[in-house]
């Protein structure tokens, strides 16, 4: 005889048993399920419910990713591009820049979103304030 423990829609547990019966030639199985009370010792064994350990390291886990996601690629992402926009702003007439192209010239004349350089003499050229890059002058590049 086999054992079956089995939930039913009304949540109720049900017990199957399972018995085969000699008299029948043909080896039949017969299944009579019967609802009975099931002790939750025998179900369970003792333990908790699983599912709960489970969702909060799976929240755990979540919110140590984000946490390091944070500090290792979002936030000096930002102090860079802040360091960026402010070395941009603070362009003058006559800085030595580099552009994103790799072009090294002299700012001759600052415009609200462009500059215009001189790369060689009598050689100006227009380019977007965002293409400068650095500062050929400062010993660390910016970063």
């Amino acid at each position: 005889m086999n054992l079956l423990f089995i939930q039913n829609e009304n949540g109720t547990q049900e017990v199957a048993t399972t018995t085969t019966t000699d008299a029948v030639k043909e080896n039949v199985t017969v299944e009579t399920i019967t609802e009975q009370p099931v002790d939750e010792a025998v179900v369970a064994e003792g333990s908790e419910n699983p599912a709960t350990g489970a969702n909060w390291s799976f929240w755990l886990m979540i919110i140590a990713m984000i946490a390091i996601m944070y500090f290792f690629m979002w936030r000096p992402e930002s102090k860079r591009r802040k360091q960026m926009e402010n070395f941009r702003n603070n362009l003058k007439k006559g800085d030595k820049i580099i552009t994103a192209g790799g072009i090294y010239g002299t700012i001759k004349e600052i415009h609200p979103t462009s500059l215009l350089i001189e790369v060689d003499s009598n050689v100006t050229l227009r380019i977007d304030k965002n293409m400068v890059v650095g500062d050929p002058s400062s010993t660390t590049p910016v970063k």
